[in-house]
């Protein structure tokens, strides 16, 4: 099991987001993924609609040292993607590691617990030095941190981000190394010079800086992340295609390479992810036996699974569609003829605008 926490000192760069996007798009390839929310504001935790929500979170593993992963971790709407969800309601976790004598520590010693069941663990943290965000760092194999191309977020990565790297240095004398840190470029706007040249300022820096490294793959800003967001959803299933007239690539292609950056043992697995409900994969399986051999319907269920519904069938044999923030949709189990597919399709995309008309007011 590979270990990246999500980091950074200053708040708003991005951290939720990028955790989010990237856990969803790593499941969604066939991977095994664990999030795990220490932020005290529990943002990624709200993220996407849960399956089965566990009695417990982050306060019952660090307060308590639970150990029993049915009592830790939640199961979201996303196959293969699972959560510890962030319950530190009244924020007694950073007191309470503070004076334990295994404080910075102590997540290190219980991950061990997950590594048979996920093959990636990402830890979304605080934007606030603390005790939790080290814990994390000592904890991890890699860290990520997102920087914004604005001159006061370069300033405060230096002095907070990096600052916190060097000062775990110390705990080299317990056989434990820190973690390498890659730099993550994120909301680019393509116009703007002065974001362009603090990227290469950022990336001039830390050329030769061990250690550290700016990533090649930057994440441009566009609707397509709010959206998202929005909609419960990784942000490769809302965007696929890159939309005529724009320069920046689609969300779906900046994922693949920035999870291809971070993890090449796997690139094979992320260049088999379409957005589309990931052909050939369990989706696929899944619109195969919702339709019963009835090639129309199988295309329905295919584009519905692409556009992030979820489809079951119900108890008097007709199809359900639902999604986070959008009403359920009933069709015919039997939509054979084009009409009825086309009708179904309409009232899908009719539900999808709503949604996001509702999340823009």
């Amino acid at each position: 099991m590979q270990v990246v926490s999500i980091i950074s000192t200053k708040g708003g760069v991005g951290k939720t987001t990028t955790a989010a996007n990237l856990g969803g798009f790593i499941a969604d390839a066939g991977l095994r993924v664990l999030l795990l929310d220490l932020d005290v504001q529990p943002t990624l935790s709200s993220y996407f609609t849960l399956d089965v929500r566990a009695p417990g979170g982050i306060y019952e593993m660090l307060a308590f040292n639970e150990r029993r992963i049915e009592q830790l971790v939640s199961r979201t709407a996303i196959a293969g993607l699972d959560l510890v969800l962030s319950n530190d309601d009244r924020g007694e976790l950073n007191t309470l590691l503070l004076h334990a004598p295994d404080g910075r520590l102590r997540l290190r010693h219980l991950l061990p617990v997950f590594r048979t069941h996920y093959d990636l663990l990402l830890i979304d943290t605080q934007g606030a030095r603390s005790v939790l965000l080290e814990m994390a760092v000592l904890a991890s194999d890699l860290a990520l941190s997102p920087v914004t191309p604005e001159i006061l977020a370069a300033r405060e990565l230096r002095r907070g981000t990096l600052q916190l790297i060097e000062d775990i240095a110390p705990y080299r004398h317990l056989g434990i190394e820190p973690p390498p840190l890659r730099l993550l470029i994120n909301r680019v706007h393509p116009v703007s010079s002065n974001a362009r040249l603090v990227q290469q300022a950022l990336r001039q820096v830390f050329l030769e800086q061990a250690g550290v490294q700016v990533l090649g793959t930057d994440v441009p800003a566009i609707e397509a992340y709010p959206r998202a967001a929005t909609r419960g959803l990784p942000v490769h299933r809302v965007e696929y295609r890159q939309p005529a007239g724009r320069t920046a690539p689609a969300a779906l292609d900046t994922m693949r390479t920035l999870a291809g950056e971070l993890f090449p043992a796997w690139q094979e697995r992320f260049a088999l992810v379409t957005g589309r409900g990931d052909a050939g994969g369990p989706a696929m399986a899944g619109a195969h036996e919702l339709a019963r051999g009835r090639e129309r319907l199988r295309a329905l269920i295919e584009f519905a699974l692409g556009e992030g519904w979820r489809v079951v069938r119900t108890s008097g044999g007709h199809l359900k569609f639902t999604k986070p923030g959008c009403a359920s949709i009933y069709t015919s189990s039997t939509a054979s003829d084009y009409r009825a597919d086309r009708n179904a399709r309409a009232q899908l995309r009719r539900a999808d605008r709503q949604a996001q008309e509702n999340g823009r007011g």
